[in-house]
Formats: C-alpha cells, structure tokens, sequence
C-alpha cells in the first residue's frame, strides 16, 4: 500500500473529515506526534526522531511501537525524517497530520516540506481536522468545499499561470509577485479548483466546523 499519513506534534482536531481522510492509511509517527495516535484510534508502524518530546504517558501498545531513533543534533526535522521513512516504504500518497498551527516557523518549514515532495512526484497535503494545505502544481487540484467556505492561496515567491475555478473571485492565468495579497481570504462557491503554471503555492483551505468526534 502506497498511501501513508505521518503524525507531526502540531495542532490536530479528531474530526468526521479527518478520520475520512485516515481510512486505509499505513501510519508512521514522528516523535511527539505520537500522541496523535491514541485519539485517531490509530497505532503506527514505526515512530522516528530523536525522541527529545516523547509525551509522559502512552498506553502499552503505542509504548511498544517500533523506533529508528537518531541524534539529536541532525540536519532534519522529525517531520521530514517521517516522510523520508515513508518514502522509503514506497509512498506516493501522503497525509500530514499535525503539521499546521502552533509555532509558525514549524508550519513554514512543513509546508515547505510538502512542497518540495509535491516537486519530487508525490500526492501530498497537510490536513489536522481546522485547516487543508495543498500544494499546487501545474496540474489542477480540485479539493471538496462548502460553499461560503474561506480559503487563500499561499505563495512562496513569484507565480505565474496562476487558476482558481469555484470561487467567488476566480482567476485565470494570472502571474502575481510575492508581495501580492490578492489571493487571500477567496470564498468556494463548491468544489476549488487551483493550479499554478510556475512557481511554489499552497491552497490553504479553512475548515467552517471542526466538531470532534
């Protein structure tokens, strides 16, 4: 199986979309995200990192979990260090899980993540139950929406050839400069299409409800 989902110690809601977006999914856990487990009804297959945020308690069995354990002082984060595992173990598909809110520079540094493994051919997006980040790419990513739902686009440099289908605002083939913030705060009229010709964006998508289960 090629679709995995990686448990990052950022924020997570435990809800209805969320659990949706887990089912069939072989699991792998990065440090403290391991804590993630217990309330996703979930156990990983294996946990890594360098283990410095390992919550206190865990039940036996997510105790037990497999480990590939490295050095403190490494030149990647836990998260990218559970995708390279995943990757490893034949991933083409990958949910982050725990990878947004809390210190924004840890949220930067993994949306950067996932844009890089949407470079190297991956299906990728972060997902916690509040918030959907989705790397986009030349091709159109087309995510499900509410209509009156909030999103935004999220650029990481220059664009260009930038689309948004099913929006309040559309666009089509626009080039935009970092500095821009026309791409902020758009509203779905249904399902969002996004796709950018050149460059690195993220469609970040706001969930209305997050009741958890």
């Amino acid at each position: 199986m090629d679709r995995f989902a990686l448990l990052l110690a950022g924020r997570m809601a435990a809800t209805p979309a969320l659990f949706a977006a887990l089912a069939g999914r072989r699991v792998i856990a990065a440090d403290g995200g391991i804590a993630h487990a217990m309330p996703l009804e979930i156990e990983p297959e294996i946990w890594v990192g360098d283990f410095d945020s390992v919550p206190e308690t865990l039940p036996p069995r997510i105790a037990a979990t497999p480990r590939r354990e490295w050095p403190a002082e490494k030149d990647a984060t836990d998260g990218e260090l559970a995708l390279a595992e995943a990757r490893e173990r034949g991933a083409r598909d990958v949910l982050v899980i725990g990878g947004l809110g809390g210190r924004s520079d840890h949220a930067f540094s993994n949306m950067v993540m996932t844009l890089g493994a949407a470079d190297a051919g991956l299906i990728v997006e972060l997902f916690d139950g509040v918030e959907r980040a989705v790397p986009l790419g030349p091709q159109m990513r087309t995510i499900a929406a509410r209509e009156g739902q909030t999103f935004s686009v999220l650029r990481f440099g220059d664009v260009e050839g930038l689309t948004v289908t099913g929006a309040r605002w559309s666009l089509h083939d626009v080039d935009l400069p970092l500095a821009s913030t026309l791409t902020q705060s758009n509203e779905a009229t249904g399902p969002v299409g996004a796709r950018v010709r050149r460059g690195h964006a993220i469609l970040m998508m706001q969930e209305t409800a997050f009741e958890s289960r």
